[in-house]
């Protein structure tokens, strides 16, 4: 209600002037509601206007004013939401309680509060006209010699009544005032049921035509109305004995303001509800929309009219906070199928969820923070064996307010098979779970050819409840589904869901990858620059192109991985880092966050699939050669035969052996495969660290059988799965590194160590002009000696009697990046030409074919020339030895061009192990924690995953092996039955 308060002060101006100048002030005040809504307006009259009465004035401008007034202020009342949590039994003696505002209210003179509280009979000494409507009409009986009945309908006479009051007297009545005998009631009454005796008739009929009969036409529902016309039929009617029966008298008994009937009321309401496909489209919903809500007992069907709520916000209480591992505190109102109110009652277990379970799991759906899924499959005979007949609910949340008052707010319900209709007309404030009723034809006692049960009902909270947005803290949707099979299953779902605003997360990530995109399409070119520099072209080509999507795909993969990790480990502190309040969850299961985070793990996946798929490819293609720096021993051999080379006395068995090590170090990693998975399986499985990965606030490791567990999250499982991955691979690599590479065994370093005790260099070329040098001429001249020999000369190198094993004098470096000139490759290829011929040539022969010969002969000639090109022989083709520039080393970009000349740069990090697994260890390790976290997406079973994890590590490696063993066998004339 609104009240304006007018006041009237005369203010003076101006004290100088003759005469004094005044003013007439006139404040009138519009309040609405107990001091929730003000608004003050000041008028200022000059002394001509004195005359007018402000009442006036007032009145004139509020018909201008009011209808911004009225909207802005007395609407706004209408949109406070929640309630004081009053029960029937708080109301006092002169009130009853009303169910269409859950509120009570009074009940007026000559009145008092019934037995249940429902409703409001009238006082001692009056007859009563029960209408339907909560509040009686009252008639007091006030004649001489003049009593109640006991149905409290009619005032009789009554001679010497006076005995009647004393105890155990009875009052006898004759209502027709007849003796007995077979004579017809009148006086408005009709034979009871057992026709012995006269009873008051009905009293819609007595409203209606004062008598006891009624026109067939008015007779609707067992009532009789004066006035049967009923608004224009437009909606569509279900095929329903239920609808035929109650639809039009319900809304006639509750529109009518003779009767206004609050069970009526509550029936068309209900009627409205369980027509849930045609909801605004239907008949029911029609006849509700015509009936002004303020002059009757009519519940509102809506949560709060759109338009209101659109113009003044959201009308969801503020301060709501909830802790960590706290109860929602849910309440509904039951009414029955016929618009009885039941009463309220806790939502506990299985009160809105059809699945049965125990109490302990039922009661999880309502703690807060954590997610909750139920599903099943029921019988639908069992479904009406458990609802006979429809419940209706109204749901309410629970709380305190500032002051520690309890107070419930409706939880707004969406009906999901109204579509954009249901959209348009609002959120409603009841729904049902089970409806068998509805759907019976002809007659109530025939089975119903159509059920209508809750199929999926979510309570969604929007986060952060303290201060909410126009999206309401609380939403309940609902969707229902029909079967008309009554032995048919029905599956049916209960979940309990929390969401909030993502679109900072949202932004922040498009933010990322969009610049981190940007810096990988640089890193892209640099590399493909690189690699155009290293291969000797001028142009770009197809080549160049394909070379430089590669690595573009290493790059951009990277970026997904850091933008997905990162947001794993995010959700995992904050989500699970909450102590207090609440006011963070997850991205909902399904929905955009979630699925763009798996679209980019899977790119992330797929793009590191190509990149270490490049990288085998350049590695099991690359030009190696072994040369050997051994010369022979005393005078050559004499030629065996014409056309033949002669005979060398250098043994070939250290070259055999170098490639064997070579061939050994392949597949060589920094971690362990097995021993990695065996970890992750031990912490995520065993220890248990797989449950924090659940959509709950719980951190419980080892959750009993008893507790509800909450579904997974997808990003919480590849954070965590990611960070157990990465934290075992780096110690694994930190503990090879720091411990067993220098305590124990150091195979890279080892091979170097073997080169030089064999006289035998490596060279390989892993790019057209770019490579990789291991200097391994021996400091002692020849290697080709025996056991007492090599243990002298092992020991002269111990105590510094010898040479140094660099390349160059004085200096101990052994290994190097190469940087070729483009004429000391076409040498290169023009020798080994012959020796790529010889390739296809069946080397199980032991004839020596003249293939064969020239194939010896290039191998020959390319170790006599590669060995004169390392000592500096060849002018037109020399070479540099130099320090590689940091910003060189950090780019891993030469600056110079090799035009002219070669560069050799020193390397102490043993770089040649980029053409090896060892050198590319951390592209095996994401490739594989990317494999296991997508397999675990998928398949959500870390078991699964680690196995499948493994079978493509071991193909992987066992492919790699066999092409690098052929390609070796190819480049090197080594026979591949030499390599083990």
């Amino acid at each position: 209600m609104c009240n304006l308060t007018l006041r009237l002060e005369t203010i003076v101006t101006d004290y100088t002037q003759k005469p004094v100048l005044t003013t007439q002030a006139c404040w009138f005040t519009l309040q609405c509601g107990i001091g929730r809504i003000r608004a003050s307006f000041l008028l200022l009259l000059e002394p001509a206007v004195l005359r007018l009465d402000c009442s006036m004035i007032a009145a004139a401008c509020l018909s201008v004013l009011s209808p911004i007034l009225l909207s802005r202020l007395c609407l706004a009342q209408s949109t406070e939401t929640s309630l004081s949590f009053v029960q029937p039994h708080s109301c006092t003696n002169s009130q009853f309680y009303d169910v269409s505002r859950l509120q009570c209210t009074p009940c007026g003179k000559d009145l008092k509060r019934s037995a249940d509280g429902l409703r409001c009979v009238c006082d001692v000494g009056h007859t009563m006209i029960d209408s339907g409507s909560p509040i009686a009409q009252c008639s007091a009986c006030n004649g001489k010699d003049q009593v109640v009945s006991v149905d409290k309908k009619l005032c009789l006479t009554c001679v010497n009544c006076q005995p009647c009051r004393n105890d155990g007297a009875v009052q006898v009545e004759n209502l027709a005032m007849k003796t007995a005998s077979c004579e017809t009631c009148s006086n408005k009454t009709v034979p009871n049921a057992l026709g012995n005796m006269c009873v008051p008739c009905q009293e819609t009929f007595i409203l209606a035509t004062d008598s006891c009969t009624c026109p067939s036409a008015n007779l609707k529902g067992g009532l009789c109305f004066g006035n049967t016309k009923l608004p224009p039929r437009a909606g569509s009617l279900p095929d329903s004995i239920w609808y035929e029966m109650h639809l039009q008298a319900s809304y006639l008994a509750c529109s009518n303001m003779t009767y206004s009937n609050q069970t009526a009321c509550q029936l068309l309401t209900n009627l409205v509800i369980l027509n849930v496909n045609t909801l605004v489209n239907g008949e029911a919903y029609i006849l509700y929309s015509s009936i002004t809500p303020t002059t009757n007992y009519l519940p509102k069907l809506f949560y709060v009219d759109t338009n209101i709520a659109a113009s003044l916000g959201q009308t969801a209480p503020k301060g709501l906070a909830f802790k960590k591992d706290s109860q929602i505190t849910l309440k509904i109102v039951k009414y029955d199928a016929r618009g009885n109110f039941l009463g309220w009652e806790d939502v506990r277990g299985g009160t809105l969820q059809l699945c049965p379970d125990t109490q302990i799991l039922l009661d999880a759906a309502y703690k807060f923070g954590s997610s909750y899924v139920q599903t099943c499959k029921m019988q639908i005979s069992d479904l009406l064996s458990r609802f006979p007949e429809p419940v209706l609910y109204e749901l309410f949340l629970l709380f305190n307010d500032s002051q520690g008052l309890q107070k419930v707010w409706p939880i707004p319900v969406h009906n999901l098979n109204l579509g954009r209709s249901g959209t348009r007309a609002g959120a409603l404030r009841r729904f049902f779970l089970v409806d068998g009723l509805t759907g019976r034809r002809s007659s109530l006692s025939n089975p119903p050819s159509t059920v209508t049960y809750a199929k999926d009902i979510v309570l969604r909270t929007y986060l952060p409840t303290r201060n909410p947005t126009r999206e309401p803290p609380f939403l309940l949707t609902v969707q229902y589904a029909q079967v008309q099979d009554l032995r048919a299953q029905a599956q049916v779902t209960f979940a309990v869901r929390y969401e909030m605003n993502y679109a900072v997360h949202k932004r922040d990530t498009d933010i990322a990858l969009g610049v981190l995109g940007s810096l990988a399409v640089f890193i892209a070119m640099l590399e493909t620059s690189s690699w155009r520099r290293r291969s000797g072209l001028e142009f770009i080509d197809v080549v160049t192109i394909v070379k430089y999507f590669a690595y573009f795909a290493g790059a951009l993969s990277n970026i997904f991985f850091i933008v997905t990790f990162g947001t794993g480990v995010y959700w995992l502190v904050v989500y699970k880092g909450q102590q207090s309040t609440v006011e963070v969850t997850l991205p909902p299961a399904g929905g955009k966050i979630e699925t763009d985070f798996i679209i980019y793990v899977a790119c992330a996946f797929g793009l590191k699939a190509l990149e270490l798929i490049h990288i085998l490819v350049v590695q099991v293609s690359v030009s190696i050669f072994l040369i050997d720096w051994e010369k022979p021993k005393g005078r050559p051999l004499p030629k065996a035969a014409e056309n033949k080379s002669p005979p060398s006395s250098v043994s070939i068995w250290r070259t055999y052996f170098i490639a064997n090590e070579w061939n050994e170090i392949q597949t060589k990693r920094k971690i362990n495969p097995i021993l990695q998975l065996f970890i992750i399986l031990l912490l995520l499985e065993v220890i248990g660290l797989k449950n924090i990965a659940r959509r709950d606030l719980n951190l419980n490791l080892h959750p009993g059988s008893d507790v509800s567990l909450a579904p997974w999250s997808p990003v919480l499982r590849y954070g965590i799965a990611v960070s157990m991955w990465l934290a075992v691979g780096l110690a694994q690599v930190v503990f090879c590194v720091g411990f067993c590479e220098r305590f124990v065994e150091d195979k890279i370093q080892q091979f170097v160590d073997v080169c030089s005790v064999s006289n035998v260099s490596v060279l390989v070329l892993l790019h057209r002009c770019y490579g990789y040098y291991i200097h391994g001429r021996s400091v002692h001249g020849q290697a080709d000696i025996g056991m007492e020999s090599m243990y002298l000369n092992l020991k002269k190198e111990e105590d510094n009697l010898c040479a140094m094993r660099g390349l160059e004098p004085n200096m101990d470096i052994q290994t190097f990046e190469v940087l070729i000139s483009n004429k000391v490759r076409q040498q290169y290829d023009r020798i080994l030409s012959p020796l790529n011929e010889a390739a296809n040539v069946n080397r199980s022969s032991r004839e020596d074919t003249a293939a064969l010969q020239q194939n010896l002969k290039a191998y020959f000639t390319m170790n006599k020339f590669l060995s004169s090109f390392l000592e500096h022989a060849y002018k037109d083709m020399d070479y540099v030895v130099r320090e590689k520039l940091f910003l060189e080393k950090i780019l891993d970009f030469e600056f110079q061009r090799s035009d002219d000349r070669s560069f050799f740069y020193n390397d102490d990090r043993t770089l040649f192990s980029n053409v090896l697994y060892y050198g590319h260890e951390l592209v095996l390790l994401l490739f594989d924690t990317l494999l296991f976290s997508v397999v675990d997406l998928g398949a959500q079973d870390f078991v699964l995953a680690a196995i499948i994890t493994y079978l493509v590590q071991k193909i992987l490696e066992s492919i790699r092996k066999a092409i690098s063993r052929r390609n070796l066998a190819t480049k090197t004339l080594v026979d591949e039955r030499f390599l083990i």
